[in-house]
């Protein structure tokens, strides 16, 4: 090891694997919405200790993924209902076009360069499951969060990252053609924002919000 570098301690890197591991189980559904979880069996199906899987649904409560009952431990959360799902776009067409709009207005060129940088990591997937879908996943959820950072917002930031949207929504549904679309309506964002245009920025995540909420409920009817 290198003078000066600092190394993660193995149960640090135990119990990101171990949150990894059951986040996919309970995207993927392997593991029931709405489902009592068992920590002692859910270790001996790991291969861990409790004290990771502990850890883990500690993370996956914050994430919105599982709950917490009082004496009776945890339990995966049921999946957003089609209104639910309505609802968080409602809320994210009433805040993201107005954060595009702020970008497109105090963009500077390092943020400029940050979302491009960020839609040149984004991938496409061929996949519909989680293992395929999470880094597109994430590159979703960061593209949206950069944007409301240089709108500059910090309360509409902290109401958008409290709603987990993009985890909820995958896990709703997920079809590998979204991912295509997704990508190039994000480049149409990063093009209105990179020219200042705020009426153009606040237009384009409009349309990719109520295209992105289209695309969500016709793979989850292609799905049933």
């Amino acid at each position: 090891m290198r003078a000066g570098a600092v190394a993660v301690p193995p149960r640090r890197v135990l119990a990101d694997a171990v949150y990894e591991q059951l986040t996919a189980l309970i995207m993927d559904h392997a593991i029931e919405p709405d489902a009592r979880l068992n920590i002692e069996a859910l270790a001996r199906d790991l291969a861990v200790s409790p004290t990771p899987v502990r850890e883990a649904l500690a993370r996956l409560e914050s994430d919105g993924l599982v709950t917490k009952e009082p004496l009776r431990g945890y339990r995966t959360t049921a999946v957003l209902t089609p209104d639910e799902l309505a609802q968080v776009f409602e809320f994210r067409t009433l805040v993201e076009p107005w954060a595009a709009a702020g970008a497109a207005r105090r963009r500077r060129e390092e943020d400029i360069a940050a979302l491009r940088a960020e839609l040149a990591s984004a991938p496409v997937t061929t996949g519909s499951d989680y293992a395929h879908y999470a880094a597109l996943a994430q590159h979703d959820q960061r593209f949206h969060t950069l944007l409301l950072r240089i709108a500059g917002n910090d309360v509409a930031l902290g109401a958008f990252e409290r709603t987990r949207a993009h985890l909820h929504q995958f896990r709703y549904a997920f079809s590998s053609s979204m991912s295509a679309a997704a990508i190039s309506e994000h480049g149409g964002i990063v093009e209105a924002v990179a020219a200042g245009d705020t009426r153009a920025a606040r237009s384009a995540m409009t349309a990719h919000l109520k295209a992105a909420h289209a695309r969500i409920t016709s793979a989850a009817s292609a799905d049933s």
